[in-house]
């Protein structure tokens, strides 16, 4: 290889970054399969060694913590990349609706891990800076979407932003978190390509109906 087509060197930050991710993505495995009290150190070392572990993260449950952050993040800031500002205030809660029921079915441990920390009673959630300003960025945006769609006389008065995101999350979630139940139960695929913009779909569909509206 000529030294004009060597690769570029990796900083310390990155290759920081990288060594840190690597943890967080075994870590993530680690903690959706078991749970923060099922995890070992000793099985997320397998490919990351119990010594850089504790230098990045201190402990086991700083670590549960850094994996908990970066997917709450991760679906925040996948929503800021969704375009709500062009078309009418339906279309844009529609994209913004089916974007979250594709997130969730592509991110699985992002709801196993919700699921894990509600029987912590979020005492880890609570302990992350920062982290509930973040989240409410998903408000914000949903505060400007009623305001337009009120504005332009196709939303009712009254919506509540908060109560809108709640529908949005329990009909996104509810496809990945019983989709082992519900598919034996009833013998209907919840995880395939079609079956989840299938119900990407039918989650816009009703949700648009309780926003509208009366004609």
């Amino acid at each position: 290889m000529t030294e004009a087509a060597k690769p570029p060197r990796r900083s310390r930050a990155q290759s920081r970054e990288e060594a840190i991710n690597a943890i967080l993505d075994v870590a993530a495995e680690e903690f959706v399969e078991k749970g923060l009290a099922g995890a070992r150190i000793d099985e997320i070392a397998g490919k990351a060694t119990k010594r850089k572990i504790y230098y990045y993260f201190g402990s086991k449950d700083e670590l549960y913590r850094a994996v908990l952050e970066r997917a709450y993040r991760g679906v925040r800031a996948s929503e800021g990349q969704v375009d709500v500002d062009s078309g009418s205030a339906a279309d844009a809660l529609r994209r913004l609706i089916e974007h979250d029921v594709h997130y969730h079915a592509q991110h699985p441990e992002l709801v196993r891990l919700v699921m894990n920390e509600n029987i912590h009673r979020a005492e880890h959630l609570k302990q992350i800076e920062g982290l509930r300003e973040d989240n409410h960025r998903v408000i914000d945006l949903l505060a400007g979407i009623i305001a337009r769609g009120e504005a332009e006389g196709s939303f009712r008065p009254g919506i509540d932003p908060i109560d809108l995101h709640m529908n949005m999350t329990a009909l996104a979630f509810y496809n990945v978190s019983n989709q082992f139940t519900f598919s034996h139960n009833f013998e209907v695929d919840m995880a395939g390509e079609e079956a989840v913009a299938r119900r990407a779909k039918q989650v816009g569909d009703i949700l648009l109906a309780w926003v509208s509206a009366p004609r």
